[in-house]
């Protein structure tokens, strides 16, 4: 019975917080931040600068230290769920001036769009101007920086080797 009661104030304490969190978010950013109902664990971070905007669908999901940072536009389809680390960018910084500090040189902004129902998996890093198609799932360690259409798979292919040289240690 104690076990029970516990589980039940550790749920309505998550609650609470995620309520709480969604609250200061939209008191802090108004109109630039839309949001249903998501999930989110510990260190989910939302950064909208300037005149950014941020939607996200209902019954979205992103697991420990998620980040979305927008200047422009992203938009969340509903049903999306997000593993660890996952870090979503519409924007980049500029370079091209060899005679210029790169942090004065401003950003390059594009929309980033992720439709309903993907599974964006461990450590994506999700790139300025993406479109996710419809059902599609991003593996672990996938740093996307073109469009994928939907019903895709994309994974990040390496090749372990066995190396058959002894080395001295």
């Amino acid at each position: 019975m104690l076990k029970l009661l516990i589980k039940h104030m550790m749920r309505l304490k998550n609650t609470l917080r995620r309520r709480l969190h969604m609250i200061c978010w939209n008191l802090h950013y108004g109109k630039q931040f839309k949001a249903k109902k998501f999930h989110f664990r510990d260190n989910f971070r939302i950064y909208i600068e300037e005149n950014g905007q941020l939607q996200i669908g209902e019954k979205c999901f992103f697991n420990n230290n998620c980040s979305v940072t927008v200047r422009k536009k992203i938009t969340i389809g509903a049903n999306c769920i997000f593993g660890e680390n996952v870090s979503i960018y519409d924007h980049n910084h500029c370079y091209s001036e060899t005679d210029k500090l790169i942090s004065k040189q401003g950003f390059q902004s594009d929309e980033v769009v992720i439709e309903d129902d993907c599974w964006i998996a461990t450590n994506v890093t999700i790139l300025k101007g993406v479109h996710v198609g419809r059902h599609s799932v991003i593996g672990t360690g996938v740093i996307l920086y073109k469009d994928v259409p939907a019903n895709s798979v994309i994974v990040c292919k390496q090749e372990l080797r066995k190396v058959n040289k002894k080395y001295d240690i």
